[in-house]
C-alpha cells in the first residue's frame, strides 16, 4: 500500500516563509548598499531583525518548528548580521582603506559565523529547560547592531563618519570579537516581568516603537548605547555571582 505523503498546512510554512522574506531583506540591503542608498539599505537590515526576532515565536506558537526551519535561520543571520552589515561599512567607508577594511569586513563575518557555529552546537546539547539567562557572547542580530552605530550616528546628525577609516575597520573587528567573547550578555529571552509592571512595560514598548519610527536614528543609537549598558552591567553581576 503507497503510503500518501504528509502535509502541512499554510499556516504552518508562515514561519518559514518569514525567514526567506529575512532573507530577501538582507540581499536587499546589499542591493542598496551597492547604489549608495545606505539609509534604505540599514532599514532592510532592520527588517530583517524584526523577522528574525519573530519568526522563531510564531514557529512555536503553530508548533511548526523544524530541523529544516532551524537551519534556514541560522543561514538567513549569517546573511543579515554577518554579512550584510560589514559589506554596507565597506561600501560606506572603508573602500578607500582597501585591504585594511576588507580584512575587517571578512574577520566580522567570519567572527559572526563561529558565534553561530557555537550557538547552534550548545542549543543542540542542552534542552531548553537549562537555557541560561545569559548568552555568551554578544548575539549576532546585536553585533549588526553595535557594527552599524556608526552610521545610525551619521545618519541622526547628517555628519560624516564619525571615525577615521582605519579606526571604523578596527571598531568592526571589535564587534566581531564580542560576539565570539565568553562575556555574558543579558538573554531577553529568560526574562520575566511581574504581572503588576505588564502594563509598564506596554507602555515603554509603545513610547520606543513611537520614537523608532518617529527619529528613527537617534532612538537607534540610544538603543545601542543603551545595550552596551546592559552588557556591562550583565558582566559585572555575572562577575560578581
Amino acid at each position: 500500500m503507497i503510503e500518501k505523503p504528509e502535509k502541512v498546512t499554510l499556516v504552518q510554512l508562515i514561519p518559514n516563509m518569514m525567514t526567506i522574506a529575512a532573507i530577501c531583506a538582507g540581499l536587499t540591503a546589499i542591493r542598496f548598499g551597492v547604489q549608495d542608498s545606505y539609509e534604505w539599505a540599514v532599514r532592510m537590515i532592520l527588517i530583517a531583525a524584526v523577522l528574525d526576532g519573530l519568526d522563531g515565536r510564531i514557529a512555536r506558537l503553530l508548533r511548526s518548528d523544524s530541523k529544516m526551519g532551524a537551519e534556514l535561520d541560522s543561514l538567513a543571520d549569517f546573511l543579515n548580521f554577518g554579512v550584510a552589515p560589514g559589506l554596507l561599512l565597506y561600501f560606506w567607508a572603508l573602500q578607500d582603506t582597501r585591504s585594511a577594511g576588507w580584512i575587517a569586513v571578512l574577520f566580522f563575518a567570519t567572527c559572526c559565523v563561529l558565534r553561530l557555529a557555537r550557538f547552534n552546537v550548545t542549543r543542540k546539547a542542552e534542552d531548553d529547560t537549562a537555557e541560561s539567562a545569559y548568552f555568551t557572547g554578544v548575539p549576532s542580530p546585536a553585533g549588526a547592531m553595535l557594527v552599524l552605530l556608526p552610521m545610525f550616528i551619521s545618519f541622526a546628525f547628517d555628519a560624516e563618519p564619525i571615525l577615521p577609516d582605519l579606526l571604523l575597520a578596527i571598531y568592526m573587528g571589535g564587534v566581531g570579537l564580542l560576539m565570539i567573547s565568553r562575556i555574558p550578555t543579558w538573554s531577553f529571552k529568560k526574562t520575566r516581568i511581574p504581572k503588576v509592571n505588564v502594563k509598564y512595560f506596554l507602555v515603554g514598548f509603545a513610547f520606543v516603537g513611537a520614537a523608532v519610527l518617529t527619529y528613527a536614528w537617534i532612538s537607534l543609537v540610544l538603543i545601542c548605547v543603551t545595550y552596551i549598558g546592559v552588557v556591562i552591567v550583565a558582566w559585572v553581576r555575572k562577575a560578581a555571582e
